[in-house]
């Protein structure tokens, strides 16, 4: 489990970015603490966000309705979901711009931050979507944000453009969550993070000492330092509050781990169940999913070759054909993942975003991607067509974060703000 925290400034004044001031968590961030058991009855649920990327695409032919509007005929990879058409919206139309990079598969990099030209010369990534939404709400749980992937790499980064690892082990992620350490190991935690903070103090009191020495222009710099200081040391009070705090309990045994490196859709559904799990004990409000493909041929009935090879199809109708059962098998995953969170009321209040960076994989183009957003009170039931001259990807961006109550006017290289309920 990686707990990813903040970043604002660069390398020079890192010590910002591992926090944001607090005294101390708001633990019961979805009940007043003087509210009534009346009151806590009829709290309103907190808004979450989930985003999920399956790295190698999707063919849109099986995935985008010929019709828009409401009145759409169910494609073959909505068909899986044909019981939840009026919790999701099919988004089409969306460019994810200005992103030639390295070669083919960089995008994935860029799907969260809207950075340009991924992996060239001089490339820096800018941080994501996720990352922004938990500076905002992320000290109100125990994770301020989760990182899941089925593979090694994540789609998350922080404001100074260093990519934070993805966990994929669902047993580690559960034993992060949910199992509490023996006294012996809580009380190392706490221990760590106090030493933390008295080296913060010596750190303190050597900059102020060297301040008198400085220019004006040095001096502003080292007022950053000292609020970056501050900054991280309300994350180590935060940090070692929720270490002392018992962590939730859950019915739900502890996963084991797929050891199968092929059997993708098994990786897929153990972290849809994690990630259930996650929301419901309200341990996080914001978490990312990397969904990899693989040079290899997946368990899947029907399918007899490579993944990668597939998706370049070059309009090959029987590559496209095998591809289509491993694409329908990830929309039946989908959609056993919606239902669980309909079930355990979950859905109205995440904003479920689940797409590609690729939106002709075979290709390698990032025009008209795919998107299906479901949950989060939007007004769905609907094919979605959006105009590229009016909204870009990274335009539904700045709808999200403000959402969840994050103050973003723009983000990336966003045009303005796409409100689903109102496209």
């Amino acid at each position: 489990m990686n707990i990813a925290t903040k970043c604002h400034l660069d390398r020079r004044a890192f010590l910002r970015g591992t926090g944001t001031v607090l005294s101390l968590p708001f633990l019961e961030a979805m009940v007043p603490a003087f509210a009534t058991r009346a009151q806590a009855m009829t709290a309103q649920p907190p808004q979450r966000f989930v985003a999920m990327c399956a790295t190698l695409g999707f063919h849109t032919p099986f995935l985008f309705p010929k019709e828009t509007g409401t009145d759409y005929t169910l494609t073959p990879y909505l068909e899986p979901l044909k019981d939840l058409k009026n919790d999701f919206s099919v988004i089409s139309g969306l460019q994810h711009e200005e992103q030639n990079g390295a070669n083919g598969h960089t995008s994935e990099m860029t799907w969260l931050t809207s950075a340009k030209h991924p992996g060239l010369a001089g490339f820096k990534n800018t941080i994501s979507i996720d990352q922004l939404i938990a500076e905002h709400i992320g000290s109100q749980t125990r994770f301020p944000s989760l990182i899941f992937g089925t593979g090694s790499d994540s789609m998350s980064w922080s404001a100074s453009g260093v990519p934070l690892p993805a966990e994929s082990s669902p047993s580690n992620a559960f034993r992060q969550l949910f199992v509490d350490g023996t006294k012996t190991e809580i009380e190392a935690q706490v221990r760590g993070l106090t030493r933390g903070r008295s080296i913060l103090d010596t750190v303190m009191g050597q900059a102020k000492k060297l301040r008198g020495e400085l220019g004006k222009r040095d001096q502003e710099k080292l007022d950053e330092y000292f609020s970056a200081v501050r900054d991280l040391e309300g994350r180590l009070v935060q940090n070692e509050a929720w270490v002392q705090r018992p962590k939730p309990k859950v019915d739900a045994k502890p996963p084991t781990d797929v050891q199968s490196r092929t059997d993708a859709i098994g990786r897929m559904n153990l972290m849809f169940d994690l990630i259930v799990l996650a929301l419901q004990t309200d341990s996080t409000r914001t978490i990312t999913l990397r969904l990899s493909g693989m040079n290899a041929v997946p368990e899947i009935e029907g399918v007899k070759n490579d993944w990668h090879n597939l998706s370049h199809h070059g309009q090959d109708p029987e590559k496209i054909e095998e591809l289509k059962v491993i694409e329908k098998a990830e929309f039946t995953a989908l959609a056993a993942f919606l239902t669980k969170m309909k079930s355990a009321s979950l859905l109205d209040s995440t904003s479920v975003m689940f797409g590609s960076n690729l939106g002709n994989a075979s290709a390698h183009s990032t025009a008209n991607i795919p998107l299906l957003l479901a949950g989060g009170g939007y007004r769905h039931g609907r094919h979605i067509t959006i105009d590229k001259e009016k909204h870009v990807f990274s335009d539904l961006f700045v709808s999200l974060a403000q959402r969840l109550g994050a103050e973003v006017g723009k983000f990336g290289f966003s045009k303005g703000v796409l409100d689903i309920d109102q496209a």
